[in-house]
């Protein structure tokens, strides 16, 4: 069964349980469930279709009802976990399904049992589901997530803190909102110690997940002071390279690395670590960890590198660790053009870090961009420091083939994903060759090893990704995300790289201008100029200054095209503007006995102030010794006060956001129908607009398509020609004999042409001599009508001498005859002298580069050929003429007019 159709069976079960709650349907839900784990569900919920979408809602609503079974709720989690296999589906099962609230709503109704197998798996589940996603502290049920973990971290059951340890961590990072809450509770103190103990346990596991954590409580606070000072922060340091190094596992390493990420951002911590003495060896064994084909922990050790490069001291000594002198290994490498790099533990640093560039490994890709930042950073530094490694100019060349090797392989046949890994992919490539052509001697290598064809090949490839979803170049500037935005920065890149290299390669500058002069690259200039990203207009305006003086360059449709993004930007904002008014709801449902209560204990708290305040006033003159003491017990019940006063305003606000964000999904769902009618009103009236300004530009357009039209196909048989000329351009020594006997046999051609000319004249002239003697028989013919009669008796008496005459007409039929076939044989020969002009024209074109004078020679008799074509031509209607006449002679010959002819004659 497909996944279709188990999908819309899990959907019919789901609601007819959802309808009547017996056994029956439930065991009939479970085993759906069941049927539909078993299936490939890989990036269901990333396809965007309904069907998923409405099983994953109604799978989130039963999960979350405490009515549904603790079998049957694991089930359904168990499904939701397969589901979420990659980061955006978790995403999308975290904020648009709510997931995360729901099964801690699942763990709170069975808290009292934290042992349970439905808690653990919820908890494995949670840790997943909140790994770098940002959870708020007013969310369902977090507040009481928080409790439930700090309470059975605190506990003696092992199989239970390393789980809640894990989400604790992930809920501490970055999380300000959850920091705060944690730290506000009373019993923050014991957990601290509790967590401190930790340090110590045998499992490396548990004690990352407790450094992490204790990293986002106490890092700024007097404990964090203590822990991380100078005296422990080198243990730590190697604490966590050890754990990093010789972790338990993939999981294991990704928190350490995401430790260190977040110990890094505190400055104290980072120059502490630029004066660790062990930092080079710890980082060259970190390095040997990109040996490995396990891309997630070469994706975590490469986003370790990348956090190290922002510190602007830790960059120089990344530097000296990766690019130290190269052995024959590399050299070889360089040789095999990166194609073979070895993987061994022995093996270079560098050649591992490149090995990710172009690694076949399922899952890569993510690691080859990294890799290709971590080069852009460690390259940048290497090229601006004042004294250059000794290895760089090897490390380089080695590099280079493999990042020409990255720019192949677009094919939009493959879908859009396809395109915008490729052009990512292109845009970290090309910055990272434009970094290695700030230098000189890097330059230097980059132009002998890049050719003009192959930037030209990768720039026409993206135009015409940019525009194969739309012919009429009217891609709308939307999300940075957008494929025309991924396509169009790839683009100019490319074109960047062309302008600094235009002077070095071959070829290179008449490639970079003949691509400016290009309509195509209106849309993708247009949206780099617009943009709201200070490095993609720069590189638009360096473009632009390149190409205004270009004399083809289309600045009006450019300004057109800007113009639009504009305008569709305005457009955007207005109706997003619109969008909020309509979700405006009314102010949310609070609980009126929690808000009763709420005002009732602030105005207890008032009064308790008033009359301590007329207290003091009554006693300021006893001066009576109890009043400091009165003061402290009433201050510190006035701070208990506060402090609960505090936590119910955050409960009914935590409540009230809960509200508010329901009524606003309920009023969204509501007016999703009129905002769909109004949209597509709009559209209707911006289709009759569009339609008008068509018809308006169609005569133009017409003309501008045919234009288009020759000029592809000139541009396709040009091209043809290019790739001819490489391809002949050995066998150009073999062909110069061959050139000169073809002209030669050209100039014969031409006397013999010649010849046919004044023959032709003659020709005309007899034409003509003939078409007089029509017009004397035309004439002749009216006279003799009148006269036929009384010519009768001459008839008989001329009747031998039209014997005589009707011999001289076949004699002349037989010349006739014999003339004819000498135009045939003419025909056949200026056949034949067109086929060698060809010839002549396709060899003359092929050596045009390499010998100019011979192709002035071949273009003047290409010229001379295309006379003679037409002079051929006009002979040919001259002797159709010619012969129609004659038949008409020999029509008038025969009759009642025989004896007038032969009169004539």
């Amino acid at each position: 069964m497909d996944v279709t159709t188990s999908l819309k069976s899990l959907l019919l079960v789901i609601q007819q349980y959802r309808d009547n709650r017996t056994a029956q349907n439930a065991a009939q839900l479970l085993k759906q469930v069941e049927e539909v784990s078993g299936l490939k569900c890989d990036q269901l919920l990333s396809s965007g279709q309904v069907l998923p979408s409405e099983c994953v809602s109604g799978l989130v609503e039963l999960a979350g009802n405490p009515n549904t079974s603790p079998t049957l709720t694991s089930s359904i989690i168990s499904l939701l976990a397969q589901l979420a296999g990659d980061d955006h589906s978790r995403e999308i099962l975290h904020s648009s399904y709510n997931l995360t609230s729901t099964l801690a709503a699942v763990i709170h109704c069975h808290s009292a049992t934290p042992g349970e197998a439905l808690v653990l798996q919820c908890l494995q589940v949670l840790q997943k589901l909140t790994y770098n996603a940002r959870i708020f502290q007013s969310t369902s049920y977090i507040p009481e997530l928080v409790a439930f973990l700090m309470t059975n971290i605190q506990s003696h059951s092992d199989d239970i803190i390393m789980p809640c340890l894990g989400l604790m961590a992930n809920l501490c990072r970055d999380n300000h909102s959850v920091q705060s809450h944690i730290k506000s509770l009373d019993n923050v103190k014991p957990f601290y110690r509790t967590l401190i103990n930790f340090l110590a346990h045998n499992s490396l596991t548990v004690v990352v997940f407790t450094l992490s954590i204790l990293a986002s409580l106490t890092l700024n606070e007097k404990v964090g002071e203590k822990l991380f000072d100078a005296k422990n922060i080198h243990q730590t340091f190697q604490l966590v390279f050890n754990i990093v190094v010789n972790g338990d596992g993939t999981l294991t390493r990704k928190y350490s690395v995401d430790l260190l990420v977040d110990l890094l951002k505190n400055p104290k911590i980072a120059d502490y670590l630029t004066r660790y003495q062990h930092f080079s060896a710890c980082v060259a064994q970190v390095l040997g960890l990109l040996h490995s084909k396990d891309p997630d922990s070469a994706a975590k050790v490469l986003e370790l590198l990348l956090a190290m490069c922002s510190v602007s001291g830790l960059r120089s000594l990344l530097c000296q660790v990766l690019f130290k002198p190269a052995g024959p290994k590399l050299r070889a490498a360089g040789r095999r053009q990166g194609a073979g790099v070895d993987g061994g533990r022995k093996a270079e640093d560098g050649l591992a870090l490149v090995q990710w560039l172009s690694s076949p490994v399922e899952g890569a890709e993510r690691c080859s961009l990294q890799a290709l930042q971590l080069l852009n950073e460690l390259l940048e530094e290497a090229l601006t420091a004042d004294n250059m490694p000794d290895c760089m100019l090897g490390f380089v060349e080695m590099l280079l083939p493999v990042l020409f090797e990255l720019l192949k392989g677009l094919d939009p046949a493959q879908g859009d994903a396809h395109v915008r890994k490729h052009c990512h992919r292109i845009t970290h490539v090309t910055s990272l060759l434009l970094i290695l052509c700030t230098d000189d001697s890097t330059r230097s290598l980059v132009s002998r090893q890049v050719s003009a064809q192959l930037c030209l090949s990768r720039v026409e490839a993206l135009l015409s990704c940019c525009h194969s979803n739309n012919p009429t170049t009217c891609l709308h500037p939307g999300s940075d995300n957008d494929l025309s935005h991924v396509c169009a920065e790839a683009l100019l890149k490319t074109l960047e790289l062309m302008s600094k290299l235009r002077q070095q390669v071959k070829d290179m500058e008449t490639s970079f201008y003949r691509m400016l002069q290009d309509q195509r690259i209106v849309t993708p200039l247009s949206l780099a100029l617009t943009s709201h990203h200070r490095e993609h207009v720069q590189t638009g305006l360096s473009l632009l200054f390149e190409a205004t003086p270009l004399p083809d360059f289309p600045s009006l449709v450019l300004g057109e095209s800007m113009a639009a993004n504009n305008a569709y930007r305005q457009r955007e904002a207005e109706l997003s503007v619109k969008r909020i008014a309509v979700q405006e709801v009314p102010p949310p449902r609070t609980n009126t006995s929690m808000l009763d209560s709420s005002s009732a204990s602030s105005r207890s708290v008032h009064s308790l102030v008033e009359k301590i305040q007329t207290g003091l006033e009554l006693q300021e003159q006893a001066k009576d010794s109890h009043v400091s003491e009165i003061i402290d017990v009433y201050e510190q019940k006035l701070s208990a006060f506060t402090s609960k006063e505090s936590r119910l305003q955050d409960l009914l606000e935590a409540k009230a956001l809960a509200l508010s964000q329901a009524d606003r999904l309920i009023a969204q769902y509501r007016v999703q129908r009129a905002q769909a009618e109004a949209e597509a009103r709009k559209l209707a009236s911006l289709l009759k607009d569009a339609e008008r300004r068509r018809e308006d530009l169609q005569a133009e357009l017409s003309g501008q398509v045919l234009e288009v039209q020759r000029s592809k196909a000139d541009m396709e048989e040009l091209l043809q020609h290019n790739a001819r000329l490489q391809r002949d351009s050995e066998d150009h020594q073999a062909l110069k004999g061959a050139y000169n006997s073809l002209l030669n046999r050209f100039n014969e051609t031409e006397r013999l042409l010649k010849e046919l000319q004044s023959a032709h004249i003659s020709l005309t002239k007899q034409n003509e001599a003939l078409r007089r003697n029509q017009e004397a028989l035309q004439l002749q013919q009216d006279k003799m009508t009148s006269v036929l009669e009384e010519r009768d008796e001459e008839i008989k008496s001329l009747q031998s001498d039209l014997q005589k005459k009707n011999s001289d007409i076949a004699g002349l039929r037989v010349e006739l005859q014999a003339e004819e076939e000498k135009v045939k044989e003419k025909d056949q020969e200026r056949r034949e002298l067109e086929e060698t002009v060809d010839v002549l024209r396709k060899e003359l074109n092929k050596t045009e580069q390499a010998r100019k004078d011979a192709s002035i020679k071949a273009s003047s008799l290409e010229l001379q050929k295309s006379q003679l074509e037409a002079k051929l031509k006009q002979k040919e209607d001259e002797l159709n003429k010619h012969s129609a006449m004659i038949a008409m002679i020999h029509s008038l010959s025969s009759g009642k007019m025989k004896n007038d002819v032969n009169l004539s004659l």
